[in-house]
C-alpha cells in the first residue's frame, strides 16, 4: 500500500481530518492524498504560502520568527502547522506542515535538499501539541519536493501513536 493510501485509511479509520500547510511542496501534500478515493472524508483545508507575507497573513507565522531562524526552520514549519489548525474555518485534527529548498540557495542558507517538517495535532482539550524535523533530500529540484510530500504524509500515523495518554 502506498503512503497516500496508508494515512487516507489511518485518517478515515479514526474520524480525523488533515490540514496542509505547505510552502516548497507547493500542495503536493495535499495533492498526494487527493488522488487516494475516499480522501473527502479526511481532508479538509490545503494551504500553500511560498512568500513571508503569505505565511504571517494566513498561517499567523510571526515576522520575528522568520527573521531569527529563516524561512527553512522548525521554528518556521511549527507555526505554519499551528496556525492552519487555529483558523476560524479549520475543522481538521491534524496539520502538517512543509518548508525548505529544493534548489540552489543563497551561500549563507540551508543547503539544496534542506526540508523542515511540522506535525500539529489538536489534543481534546483543545491545545495543539506539535513534533518537528529536519531531513535533507537528494535530486532535482522536483524529486526533492517529491520525496519531501511523501515523507510529511508518512509520519503522520508515527507522531499520532507517540501522543499515547496526551490524546
Amino acid at each position: 500500500m502506498n503512503v497516500a493510501r496508508q494515512v487516507v485509511s489511518f485518517l478515515s479509520s479514526r474520524g480525523l481530518k488533515l490540514a496542509t500547510a505547505e510552502s516548497c511542496t507547493a500542495g503536493q501534500i495535499a495533492s498526494c492524498l487527493a488522488e487516494v478515493p475516499g480522501s473527502g472524508a479526511c481532508l479538509d483545508v490545503g494551504f500553500v504560502t511560498y512568500s513571508p507575507s503569505g505565511k504571517a497573513g494566513f498561517l499567523g507565522v510571526q515576522h520575528a520568527t522568520m527573521q531569527q531562524h529563516g524561512l527553512t526552520s522548525e521554528a518556521v514549519a511549527r507555526e505554519m502547522a499551528e496556525g492552519a489548525l487555529q483558523q476560524e474555518a479549520c475543522c481538521a485534527h491534524v496539520a502538517v506542515a512543509n518548508t525548505g529548498v529544493a534548489d540552489a540557495s543563497p551561500s549563507d542558507g540551508p543547503p539544496p535538499g534542506t526540508q523542515c517538517f511540522a506535525w500539529a495535532y489538536r489534543m481534546r482539550d483543545g491545545h495543539i501539541v506539535t513534533f518537528t524535523e529536519t531531513r535533507r533530500f537528494t535530486g532535482s529540484r522536483n524529486e526533492i519536493r517529491h520525496h519531501a510530500a511523501r515523507y510529511a504524509l508518512s509520519r503522520i500515523e508515527h507522531y499520532f501513536n507517540t501522543l499515547g495518554s496526551l490524546r
